[in-house]
């Protein structure tokens, strides 16, 4: 689709709390760089810390109206570090698209807020999530998983698709209890998963959450759930019927 691929790796502090990884969060450049050769990368921008926040830096860039429920509930400092980033990364590449995983549901649509509200002439290409071949979303925090929590973890995503397969059954007229009951029942069933941060039903556009879903648009069904201390998020889409 690209004439010239350009990728980021970067760990940005903006967007953890106080309280959560920064220091822990797994860190694989040499990997990253092996994988991006042999996709044909042809430019890796990895910045350092100071490079992308340098002293006295205090501008930051925050899409209002994504920090109430679901994914922005849970850490709502988290999209102003994501939206500032990725500005920065969009002012520094001058990309013509960027790309960003179906994993990251609220991210994306943040960064499609972004690019709109701001008039960034890019188009924002959304792929569809990377799974393991038991289900498991692929995430830097995997790496955290012992081998027990490792094999529990794929009920993630059964849980997500046995809410998609009440979606479809009922031609989408299920409702939003409808969904949630069917998703954390199949959580109940992995003693490893010890809580259930949230079950989201929501726009794909703005993420609010939806109370009925309209089966001519679809919604986006998300969980965050602890694996012991270890988080992991995951959703798919609830396409148009």
């Amino acid at each position: 689709e690209c004439d010239y691929v350009i990728a980021s790796v970067f760990v940005n502090p903006a967007q953890f709390a106080a309280h959560e990884d920064l220091s822990e969060y797994p860190r694989t450049v040499d990997r990253d760089l092996e994988l991006l050769t042999q996709e044909g990368t042809d430019l890796v921008f990895c910045p350092t810390a100071a490079d992308m926040y340098p002293p006295s830096f205090s501008t930051y860039v925050e899409a209002e109206g994504f920090t109430v429920t679901g994914e922005g509930g849970e850490r709502p400092h988290f999209f102003r570090g994501v939206a500032t980033v990725c500005f920065k990364l969009l002012n520094i590449v001058q990309p013509d698209r960027v790309y960003f995983g179906q994993k990251d549901a609220m991210q994306c649509a943040v960064m499609r807020r972004v690019v709109r509200d701001m008039n960034f002439p890019v188009d924002v290409a959304v792929v569809p999530t990377v799974r393991a071949k038991d289900g498991l979303a692929l995430s830097s925090r995997n790496a955290y998983l012992n081998p027990d929590q490792r094999a529990s973890a794929p009920r993630v995503f059964a849980a997500l698709s046995r809410g998609k397969m009440e979606y479809e059954r009922t031609c989408g007229t299920c409702s939003r209890s409808d969904l949630e009951e069917a998703v954390r029942r199949e959580l109940a069933k992995e003693p490893l998963i010890e809580r259930v941060d949230y079950v989201s039903v929501a726009c794909t556009d703005s993420m609010r959450e939806l109370t009925t879903v309209d089966s001519s648009t679809g919604a986006v069904l998300a969980v965050a759930v602890r694996v012991g201390s270890i988080r992991l998020i995951d959703n798919v889409i609830l396409d148009p019927l």
